[in-house]
């Protein structure tokens, strides 16, 4: 049996916005699992240092009294976290999140705003991985799926109990769940390396991200060359179209 039957870590956060370089960690999780049945969970509810907008605590429920209240300082949680994913990665176990740019990306500002060493330099040097993304995955092997591609959403589309949404424990445990589920699905996941599917996956995001560039250039040009609607006409019959989804933290 290939990556997906051995040692998983999941991981994830919960955290104060949706922009990676300017959110701050509210929570965090790295899971330990074999073939999705956790073994060692551990988790941090760390105080931000800034507010906690109430449209992110309608998400994750963690409040801002809470997070001030009971919170550990963030420096501390960011560093933490770090040393945990970098001590897996160190005895070659993958690393799994859903969507796991926005988490190893905020992750990473976390640590330069606090001062602490990178992920590269817990490392020595090394390359940060193998990181499995099942959101990479899904959208490569069934990209033509209509509907969501929340976590919430897929874990149905593959049979996968979530527990409580949004939090980190049971985000990141899904997540492995999740990964060994599209392995299970798909013969050339399962026989890839933990490796290969790590670097292809920054292939199928750099095609990605070409893709949403391509699609926002035509809609500027069809905007461009639009007649103008005359006022006094009839109510246009609006323009249908499918743009790319994302991923929620």
């Amino acid at each position: 049996m290939g990556w997906y039957g051995e040692l998983l870590v999941g991981f994830d956060l919960e955290t104060t916005g949706t922009d990676p370089g300017e959110a701050r960690i509210v929570s965090a999780a790295v899971v330990e699992a074999v073939r999705g049945v956790p073994a060692r969970r551990r988790e941090w509810l760390a105080d931000p240092g800034v507010p906690v907008p109430p449209e992110t605590t309608a998400i994750h429920g963690i409040t801002d009294e809470r997070a001030t209240a009971h919170g550990r300082p963030a420096a501390e949680v960011a560093d933490e976290v770090a040393d945990a994913l970098a001590a897996h990665w160190k005895r070659g176990v993958p690393v799994v999140a859903y969507n796991a740019t926005f988490d190893l990306t905020l992750l990473a500002a976390e640590l330069r705003r606090h001062g602490l060493a990178s992920m590269r330099e817990r490392l020595g040097g090394g390359e940060e991985g193998p990181v499995i993304d099942p959101y990479a995955m899904d959208r490569t092997v069934d990209p033509f799926r209509e509907g969501k591609r929340t976590l919430e959403a897929v874990c149905v589309e593959y049979g996968v109990v979530l527990g409580r949404a949004h939090d980190a424990a049971e985000d990141a445990l899904a997540a492995v769940r999740l990964a060994v589920a599209i392995a299970e699905r798909y013969g050339d996941v399962a026989s890839a390396g933990a490796w290969d599917l790590h670097r292809g996956q920054a292939g199928w995001h750099a095609e990605r991200a070409e893709g949403y560039r391509q699609w926002l250039a035509r809609q500027t040009r069809d905007a461009a060359s639009a007649p103008v609607p005359d006022a006094t006409a009839a109510e246009p019959v609006p323009k249908r179209g499918y743009g790319p989804d994302g991923a929620v933290a």
